[in-house]
């Protein structure tokens, strides 16, 4: 009886699976694209203070989304984005990182690994689905696609990087950046 209740929950979980990778493909047709203005938002920041696109008109913003802090890959792109921070300063740039994560979660991971750009909290995943960035969903759980945006100081989206790979992203988007500038 037991084997049956448990190929009962086993089957209705990929069922339930299957339909959530249906509404993932639909998120990711919805990306926002390359020429499209970026939509705008505001979200707290690991300081709980709120942070807007609007607040960068006039600069370069990288608008990273990430999976989960303190995790590895996510732990490595934030290092290299924290490791270029000057050179995205001298391009007129910045980098904003957005997770499904909450502010309390952003305090941690900023006390203990020291960035000095901002990590935006969206636990509501607002600006995730603004942008289209789809949402897994592995239980309880739910992380952000690994996506990057890179919008110009007029606020238009120039780039958009759908698979991210994070040892090499930050030298990719100061790559983009250099060369949009010419």
């Amino acid at each position: 009886m037991r084997k049956a209740i448990w190929s009962a929950v086993i089957i209705a979980a990929v069922a339930v699976c299957g339909v959530g990778l249906k509404a993932h493909a639909a998120a990711a047709a919805d990306t926002v694209q390359a020429g499209a203005m970026a939509p705008n938002f505001t979200l707290p920041s690991q300081e709980d203070k709120p942070v807007s696109l609007s607040d960068y008109k006039g600069k370069w913003v990288v608008l990273y989304f990430y999976p989960k802090d303190q995790t590895t890959g996510c732990t490595i792109e934030a290092h290299n984005f924290q490791r270029d921070l000057q050179k995205y300063d001298a391009l007129n740039a910045v980098v904003l990182g957005v997770s499904l994560d909450t502010v309390e979660g952003h305090k941690t991971w900023c006390s203990k690994d020291t960035f000095g750009f901002k990590l935006l909290a969206d636990p509501d995943h607002k600006v995730v689905d603004a942008y289209g960035v789809p949402v897994k969903n592995y239980g309880v759980m739910k992380f952000a696609n690994r996506e990057t945006f890179l919008i110009s100081p007029d606020g238009k989206v120039v780039k958009v990087w759908e698979k991210v790979d994070p040892n090499v992203h930050s030298t990719e988007v100061l790559a983009a950046i250099s060369a949009e500038k010419k």
